[in-house]
């Protein structure tokens, strides 16, 4: 609808609206000395013209009808500018307060107007900003890029955004974010809204965020390091029970071999001799009393001779003394043996037989095989004369100590799988550590061996009774 007769309309209306209340006031009742009443004319008078009459009520009728709706017009006037003002006290209100500062630029970067957050972001008074260049409160090294802000914000008239630091007090710097746009609608010359954001909460956020990013990578680097070392170990353990188990068979043909040797030497030579011995006496006439005794005797001693490398071999298979009689006479039995056999003092000194009494019957072995195994290596590598085994108590349970005074050799690489044609220290130490002990060993080239086996015990009392771990 134009504009002209909705303002006509306008003005209809309100006529109507006029003259309808006057109505209503001619109705009401008329007090006794109505100004607007003429008076009476005198009776002498001549009558007037009645077109004179008829314009003078007209016009009194115009000027009640204009006075109405003046009144009407101030009414809607007052109650406009009151909703006027509480709309701009309203939105006055919201620009104020907004949480991001409000700025209106010139093109130079004057600041227009600004809203009390904005005048807070820089901790200045809003009336000491007003006309004073923006770049004025930004960090030197970002000057250009207001600037670039500003001439891309009036050149392009589209959105624009820029991250800056503002100076505030001089010295501290705070991060924001500047976005704006040309305004030019009914201005008189172009201007930039721009909003100013406060980034100190991102970025102490992102900040956060990095390093919870660098902490976590960190510790999955971390675990994957671990997991890679726990492959790694695995793998060598898995090679390193692959080369034991080589050595296993290769250890276990070699004692085929060797027991299948010295049965042949000595156990069959000796039961051929007795079978031909015998043979002998079947076929000849009966001998002499004397040279009959003589005879029995030598094949006796085939006999015994025959028995004892059977004991031997089970000795060294299982002795039954480990089972029957315990570790201590086991050792000592074996270790005099082995004394007469190779000519090495062996000694053996036990300072805890009731601690020894309540080991297990796996750890009892255990230590009985590491005892065997180390004088092997003594007699056969050591090039030793003596050989002190210990038992005795340490902090952490039970110690078994085999010392030689033979030649030594170097320690490092020595426990290598791939070191050894047979058991020998490898053998040791994965029978130590499949019972739980730990096995160490010290050795100085020129200065003798020292092999170190440590029984971890565990001490429950229960009843007054002590109780080894097994």
């Amino acid at each position: 609808m134009p504009r002209k007769l909705e303002a006509d309309l306008t003005i209809d209306e309100l006529r109507r609206r006029a003259e309808a209340r006057l109505r209503i006031r001619r109705a009401a009742p008329k007090l006794p000395h109505d100004p607007s009443e003429a008076a009476p004319e005198p009776s002498g008078a001549a009558p007037a013209r009645p077109r004179a009459d008829a314009d003078t009520r007209r016009l009194l009728h115009e000027l009640q009808v204009h006075q109405v709706e003046l009144e009407l017009q101030n009414a809607e006037l007052s109650r406009a500018r009151a909703e006027a003002e509480a709309n701009a006290e309203k939105f006055s209100n919201l620009y104020d307060f907004a949480p991001v500062g409000y700025f209106t630029f010139a093109e130079q970067g004057r600041i227009l107007g600004v809203n009390l957050t904005g005048a807070a972001l820089l901790e200045v008074e809003r009336g000491q900003l007003l006309n004073r260049r923006f770049q004025l409160w930004v960090a030197p090294e970002f000057r250009s890029d207001i600037n670039d802000f500003l001439e891309r914000a009036f050149c392009s008239g589209t959105r624009q955004t820029c991250e800056v630091k503002l100076i505030r007090k001089g010295e501290i710097q705070l991060p924001v974010q500047i976005e704006g746009y040309r305004v030019t609608d009914s201005i008189a010359e172009p201007q930039c809204r721009a909003v100013v954001v406060d980034l100190t909460k991102r970025q102490r956020a992102e900040e956060a965020i990095r390093k919870l990013n660098e902490e976590l990578e960190a510790r999955v680097a971390l675990r994957t390091a671990e997991i890679s070392a726990l492959l790694e170990e695995a793998w060598q353990t898995q090679e390193r029970l692959r080369r034991l188990s080589h050595l296993v068979l290769r250890a276990q043909e070699e004692e085929r071999k060797r027991i299948s040797r010295e049965l042949h030497d000595q156990v069959a030579q000796t039961l051929i001799g007795i079978k031909l011995e015998l043979m002998t006496l079947a076929r000849e006439p009966l001998p002499k009393p004397g040279t009959l005794k003589t005879r029995i005797a030598r094949t006796q001693r085939l006999v015994e001779d025959s028995v004892n490398t059977l004991h031997r071999f089970a000795r060294e298979l299982r002795p039954a003394l480990l089972d029957d009689l315990g570790l201590i006479p086991a050792l000592r039995a074996y270790m005099k043996d082995f004394s007469k056999r190779t000519g090495v003092r062996a000694h053996l000194a036990a300072f805890t037989p009731g601690r020894i009494r309540r080991l297990n019957s796996a750890k009892r072995t255990m230590l009985y095989r590491v005892t065997l195994a180390a004088l092997t290596n003594v007699a056969q590598h050591a090039s030793a004369s003596r050989a002190d085994v210990r038992i005795h108590e340490c902090s952490k349970g039970l110690r078994l100590e085999i010392e030689d005074n033979g030649q030594g050799f170097r320690v490092k690489g020595e426990l290598g799988a791939g070191r050894h044609k047979h058991l020998g220290l490898l053998g040791m130490k994965e029978r130590a550590e499949m019972v739980g002990c730990t096995f160490s060993l010290k050795s100085i080239p020129g200065q003798g061996t020292t092999i170190r086996v440590e029984v971890p015990l565990q001490k429950v009392h229960e009843g007054g009774h002590h109780y080894a771990n097994s």
